[in-house]
């Protein structure tokens, strides 16, 4: 039993202090989901098609794959041994693959034109907050999250509408983006 939990507590163990977590990995996916929720609560209550769950996941997935690189870039240094450089361009193919969900967002409708292209966008944008922020640039990728939270909001309050209940709700109905 007691070799079990030593054994437990060896597999836990990331190489890094509590505030390294904190720094590295909590904070980051903290404020990426906090983010990631109010855009797409906002483009749920607006019935878009990618809301709070797609924005969501895709911020977690971005983090995620952030904070993957930047730690094995950090082990790879502390260990002397940074031969393979292809572990760094794991966040080049992330931006793609958004590119591909975003465009999927992305509709022509001939009587109304192209919808969707707001939802693309705010997509990436969520992915690319998550990156920015899992490859610790915390300041940099704050500010991008709050400036998008606050472009929504004004854009939003502007047009009589509060992002956070649903436009059924309010009685109002969004335009065409």
């Amino acid at each position: 039993m007691i070799n079990s939990l030593i054994n437990a507590s060896a597999i836990l163990d990331l190489g890094m202090g509590w505030n390294d977590i904190l720094l590295k990995m909590a904070l980051p996916i903290i404020l990426t989901v906090a983010v990631a929720t109010f855009v797409g609560l906002e483009r749920q209550n607006v019935g878009k098609s990618a809301g709070l769950s797609s924005h969501v996941l895709v911020a977690l997935g971005s983090v995620g794959i952030a904070i993957m690189q930047r730690l094995m870039y950090e082990a790879q240094i502390e260990s002397g041994n940074f031969t393979n450089p292809e572990g760094q361009r794991i966040i080049a193919q992330v931006v793609t693959g958004i590119g591909f969900i975003g465009a999927g967002a992305i509709m022509k409708k001939s009587s109304i034109g192209i919808q969707g292209i707001t939802t693309a966008a705010t997509v990436w944008v969520t992915a690319m907050v998550g990156l920015i922020l899992g490859s610790g640039y915390i300041i940099l990728g704050s500010m991008i999250g709050f400036v998008m939270v606050t472009l929504i909001l004004f854009r939003d309050f502007k047009r009589g509408f509060n992002p956070l209940k649903s436009a059924k709700s309010q009685g109002k109905h969004h335009d065409n983006e």
